[in-house]
């Protein structure tokens, strides 16, 4: 059996063909719905559970009511989206930025401190995702927004990697809404996002549209895998998105 190490994994929509969106929007899940996206291949036992966000989102109808995780309600896509596309107030929306390439990307809460690379699609049209012996960088979705410009600028990373173990967003779904994430940029600014909405959702029901789609404000997606670990097929079944808006 190839290692996910060496041996790219496609983009892993429902039926394993791969997510596309709309217009500009190429792609909607990342390869790190398969295999690839975690180095999972050699493993023999579960890796250790990454923190989970307490909002779960629905696995089929994105308009149906909050599920409810751990006694706590969870907000669902509808509110996810809704909240993502209220029209900003013209007096307290922050100015986006004129476009620049990110460096690094801080969160403090998590001990995040990591360089972030470029990634573009592969030839089929997924998401390129850093390299596992990487696992420690964050990548950044060149074909959309820049962090800052007004737009869903999408950073994803890996959760674990079967050689380096946890990897760069392992804890991200320890998140909490009022938390900071902090990128630099190549033009010698930082811009800091504040954190609206941490949700899990299911590989089968990716939200499209609230990742990759249209803002009209400066906004931050940052994604990784979560959820339970299949060890049958070695690939997470959730993706864990953090939501943000940048801050004034």
């Amino acid at each position: 059996m190839a290692s996910a190490d060496t041996t790219a994994t496609p983009a892993g929509g429902r039926h394993g063909k791969p997510w596309r969106a709309a217009g500009a929007v190429v792609v909607v899940l990342l390869a790190m719905a398969g295999a690839g996206m975690i180095g999972a291949s050699y493993r023999t036992v579960p890796p250790p559970r990454p923190p989970q966000p307490l909002a779960q989102a629905g696995a089929a109808d994105p308009t149906t009511t909050p599920t409810t995780v751990g006694g706590t309600q969870a907000a669902d896509q509808a509110s996810a989206a809704e909240e993502a596309t209220d029209p900003p107030d013209p007096d307290s929306a922050p100015v986006g930025l004129d476009r620049s390439n990110p460096t690094t990307i801080s969160i403090p809460r998590i001990g995040v401190n990591a360089e972030i690379m470029s990634l573009g699609t592969n030839p089929d049209g997924t998401v390129q995702v850093p390299p596992l012996d990487q696992a420690q960088r964050a990548g950044w979705y060149s074909p959309g927004a820049s962090p800052g410009e007004v737009g869903n600028a999408v950073i994803v990373g890996h959760v674990d990697s079967a050689k380096l173990g946890p990897a760069v967003f392992f804890n991200l779904g320890s998140l909490q809404r009022g938390d900071t994430i902090t990128v630099a940029r190549e033009d010698g600014r930082s811009v800091t996002f504040t954190v609206d909405e941490v949700t899990s959702y299911p590989k089968t029901n990716f939200p499209t549209e609230l990742v990759y789609g249209p803002s009209d404000k400066p906004s931050l997606r940052v994604v990784t895998c979560g959820g339970v670990f299949d060890q049958t097929a070695r690939s997470y079944l959730n993706n864990i998105i953090v939501l943000a808006t940048m801050a004034q």
